[in-house]
């Protein structure tokens, strides 16, 4: 199994496909690990070098004192990229995985090659609703807030057609360490890109869910009105539009990066 020892934290990856396939860099959401991409596994892993990782204070990377911001995420990307040796990719982040996409295109350019946005935003949420969530799984746990956190995630339809799924993403919730989750929430929470937005000069695929209450089609076009060229699509999915509108999803990024 195989970690990045940085200074400050330990970072858990997988590599996987052709050694001299274009590389693509996968990142997860807030409350998720590398897991969440396995639906985009069959098609996306015989044509790119991918890496998937655990952010940390998620799945198997370590859980350093919080807060943290969403540019130290980021720093930890650009330390797993040396430490691969990979001097460019293309990059694929959902929800907190598109911030610290944002970060990378604002401040590190020239590693990236393409980037796709998915179900995120240069702010989201308020401070206070990020405190109160902070406070409440710090009182409660994961459990206080998971029923929640799936209604949002998921449309009722798809809660319903697909359980296999939702348990899935339930126990990964749940096992996610409080305190990490809550120091990303800090991040989620103090990052605000609305007006550096435009800084973006990398090729960029925003996707957004018609049916996602935490990162709205609005959202998304907020983003691809700012970014010179970017293009927008718009899936039948709530926010974890990776996993409700898998084929959808998978395709459009595939298209979008073999341009």
């Amino acid at each position: 199994m195989p970690f990045l020892e940085q200074k400050n934290a330990r970072i858990h990856y997988e590599l996987s496909g052709p050694e001299q396939a274009p590389a693509l860099l996968f990142s997860n959401s807030l409350g998720t690990d590398l897991a969440m991409w396995d639906p985009q596994a069959p098609d996306l892993f015989e044509a790119f070098r991918v890496v998937r990782y655990d952010a940390r204070g998620h799945g198997q990377s370590s859980v350093p004192p919080g807060p943290y911001t969403i540019d130290q995420l980021a720093d930890d990307v650009i330390g797993l990229l040396d430490h691969l040796k990979l001097d460019q990719v293309h990059f694929c982040g959902l929800s907190m995985g598109g911030m610290i996409g944002m970060s990378l295109a604002l401040r590190m350019s020239h590693r990236l090659q393409k980037i796709v946005l998915s179900n995120t935003a240069p702010k989201i949420g308020s401070r206070e609703a990020w405190d109160r969530r902070i406070e409440t799984v710090r009182t409660g746990s994961m459990e206080a807030i998971v029923d929640g956190v799936l209604e949002r995630w998921y449309t009722p339809a798809f809660r319903a057609s697909s359980p296999p799924a939702i348990e899935s993403t339930k126990r990964t919730f749940l096992k996610t360490p409080v305190e990490g989750y809550a120091a990303c929430c800090a991040a989620v929470r103090d990052m605000d890109a609305r007006d550096t937005l435009a800084g973006i000069r990398v090729p960029t695929l925003i996707i957004a869910g018609t049916y996602d209450p935490a990162t709205t089609p609005a959202d998304g076009q907020f983003m691809a009105e700012r970014i010179a060229g970017a293009q927008y699509r718009e899936l039948p999915a709530a926010h974890l539009s990776n996993i409700e509108a898998a084929a959808a999803f998978t395709m459009e990024v595939a298209t979008f990066l073999k341009a």
